[in-house]
């Protein structure tokens, strides 16, 4: 097996204007390349600016991609049911043009269960809507008639269908994933069972890591992404303080919306988020004990719901490229641009990892 991947993900919530958002997670890409890093993620979010700062996440790229020349850029995830699967077709097609074939499309089928009705749409709704959106957009992907009509995507963009990632908290969403031929992407926290919840986050992990093993296809590479939240920096008691605000926004968020959190104290948020957080030989020991992180091709991190003032996100990029990362299976690739969309799917979707 080759190196794994090394991703920065981000929800955009700096504890600034959405202008001041975009402009600052624009920047922390651009670092995160600058550094290395392989790959980077939003993830889109309707209504709620506390959850998630970014409702257009191709909008966003596109203009990241404009700024940055190797780093491969991912959505995590764009919310499918919300979606025309047409335009998304239309969109990520002219983008992975843009961008010199750097898309990566994960897709989930949650949200927000109040953020679904303005979309004229229900949250339990949201499975049977996910299945027939991601039928369309695969069936634009791949040049077929829309429609029963002789309408096809214009511009082609055969090579997206080999791109997809599908977000899932299930065992059964792995299965899923893993019939389809697409890449799988884990969170980086998930609840626990009513009957089970002490559970750690990789017990939980691991049977959706087989599920999707087991049901995908033989002689498709696995990909297997692992988010997680890892702060960094050079003093672990500032990690902590630091980490306070934030662990206790989120406990308290849980609680209003009828979440069990066990306990008050950081080190309880801590475990109860599946945090990582310290000097860079504490998250790595951290890290090095998550089994299920140990069976990704892709890592990927982001420090909320920390959500550190900026320039300490920086400097946690720095250090996660240069001391953690490594240590977890990551090597630093030559970077190479991606000039067309075959060359895209031979560096990254279809690396024989």
């Amino acid at each position: 097996m080759s190196s794994k991947r090394l991703g920065f993900f981000t929800r955009l919530l700096d504890n600034t204007s959405a202008q001041e958002r975009y402009r600052l997670a624009t920047e922390q890409i651009i670092h995160a390349e600058q550094l290395g890093f392989d790959s980077a993620w939003v993830a889109q979010h309707h209504f709620h600016e506390a959850e998630g700062g970014l409702p257009a996440p191709l909008v966003f790229l596109a203009q990241v991609a404009a700024h940055t020349r190797f780093i491969r850029l991912g959505t995590g995830v764009i919310t499918l049911p919300m979606e025309n699967a047409v335009r998304v077709a239309e969109d990520t097609a002219v983008l992975d043009l843009l961008s010199g074939g750097r898309l990566e499309i994960g897709l989930g089928s949650g949200g927000t269960p109040t953020s679904f009705p303005p979309f004229g749409l229900e949250s339990q709704d949201r499975g049977k809507a996910f299945g027939n959106n991601l039928q369309t957009l695969l069936t634009a992907w791949r040049g077929e008639p829309l429609a029963g009509t002789d309408n096809r995507l214009y511009p082609a963009a055969p090579q997206l269908a080999n791109r997809v990632w599908q977000a899932t908290f299930s065992v059964d969403g792995g299965a899923r994933a893993g019939k389809s031929g697409d890449g799988l992407m884990l969170s980086r926290t998930q609840p626990r069972p009513a009957d089970a919840p002490d559970l750690r986050l990789d017990e939980l992990q691991n049977p959706i890591i087989d599920a999707y093993l087991d049901a995908l296809p033989q002689g498709v590479t696995p990909r297997i992404m692992g988010s997680r939240t890892a702060f960094v920096t050079e003093n672990g008691d500032e990690a902590r303080e630091l980490a306070q605000k934030g662990l206790r926004r989120q406990a308290e968020n849980h609680r209003a919306s009828g979440q069990i959190v066990k306990g008050d104290t950081l080190d309880d948020y801590i475990r109860a988020f599946d945090v990582h957080l310290g000097t860079p030989a504490q998250v790595t020991a951290s890290l090095q004990a998550d089994t299920a992180l140990a069976r990704v091709t892709d890592l990927a991190f982001q420090v909320h719901s920390i959500d550190p003032p900026h320039p300490y996100i920086l400097r946690s990029i720095e250090l996660i490229a240069r001391h953690v990362a490594p240590a977890l299976g990551w090597v630093r690739r030559t970077p190479q641009r991606h000039v067309s969309s075959s060359s895209a799917d031979s560096s990254f979707s279809r690396e024989a990892l």
